[in-house]
């Protein structure tokens, strides 16, 4: 029950990241991957705003959260924007935000330097709860209440929002919604603010759960989150969620009974399984873009 407990605890951290990715794949058909840097930013900075004004986790959560919806929105107008009208926007796109991750990087390196940073003692409660015959840090409660509350929202915002309509209808048919009066620009804007917000907290949690932040942390996880949104369905937000649990579980097991230096290939090994049996991802349809 333990392991189970602590593969939820990183699952959904997984998960959240893995949203934010499917998130713009499944309304703008973009691959973003400035988000992985996206994700190690928010966490030094979440550090950062701990160490300078002694912060409680909660103050950070929200600062980090805005912190990270305007660095989407700088990513889609700097990287994205310009070439949309390119005939290889997406490969060009893809390029780009490349790019913006080593710039990004590049400051982080420049503002913090290369060392580990760890949030100060007592930004987050501290404390365990008996549960079941295992035991949960306040922390790890937290980030799973969290992760799962942030995906609620979404949800109703997407579905029943007339911002979430509009996010439906640019990922049906971005021309057609344009005639229908769209501001599609704006649509894709929105919509890489809120992924890169999502991608913030996930990054400050994170951070929070291992007790570290490094350069290279958003780099250790993208591969991770590609395989999520692959495995759920890609454009999936379900399936995003339920891809990370079943990562995170499998990583947690494999450490368990097998050993550290197999967590990645048998949580791999695993997602290569589910893809075999379904090839679409476990919420994924053929000629059909979920958002």
């Amino acid at each position: 029950m333990q392991q189970l407990l602590n593969g939820l605890f990183i699952g959904s951290i997984y998960a959240l990241f893995a949203i934010g990715f499917t998130l713009v794949f499944g309304i703008l058909d973009r691959l973003n991957l400035a988000h992985p840097a996206v994700f190690a930013a928010s966490a030094f900075v979440g550090i950062g705003l701990a160490e300078a004004f002694e912060l409680s986790i909660w103050v950070i959560l929200v600062l980090v959260f805005l912190f990270g919806a305007v660095l989407g929105l700088i990513i889609e107008r700097v990287a994205f924007r310009p070439l949309k009208n390119r005939p290889d926007a997406h490969f060009a796109g893809l390029i780009a935000s490349i790019a913006m991750a080593g710039m990004i990087v590049a400051v982080l390196q420049a503002f913090f330097g290369p060392q580990t940073r760890r949030f100060p003692e007592g930004t987050a409660p501290e404390g365990k709860v008996e549960m079941l015959g295992a035991s949960a840090t306040y922390v790890q409660l937290a980030i799973v209440i969290i992760c799962i509350g942030l995906v609620i929202a979404l949800n109703v915002l997407v579905k029943r929002s007339s911002l979430g309509r509009s996010m439906r209808a640019v990922a049906e048919n971005p021309t057609a919604a344009r005639v229908l009066g769209i501001n599609v620009d704006r649509v894709t804007a929105m919509t890489f603010a809120i992924s890169s917000a999502l991608g913030a907290v996930a990054g400050v949690l994170f951070a929070l759960n291992v007790n570290s932040a490094q350069l290279g942390m958003g780099t250790a996880i993208e591969l991770k989150g590609l395989a999520v949104i692959i495995v759920g369905g890609m454009g999936s937000l379900p399936g995003a969620l339920v891809g990370g649990l079943v990562l995170g579980v499998a990583e947690v097991f494999a450490i368990q009974y097998i050993g550290s230096s197999w967590r990645d290939f048998i949580a791999f090994a695993l997602l290569f399984v589910i893809l075999l049996v379904m090839p679409q991802g476990i919420f994924g349809k053929r000629k059909v873009r979920e958002v």
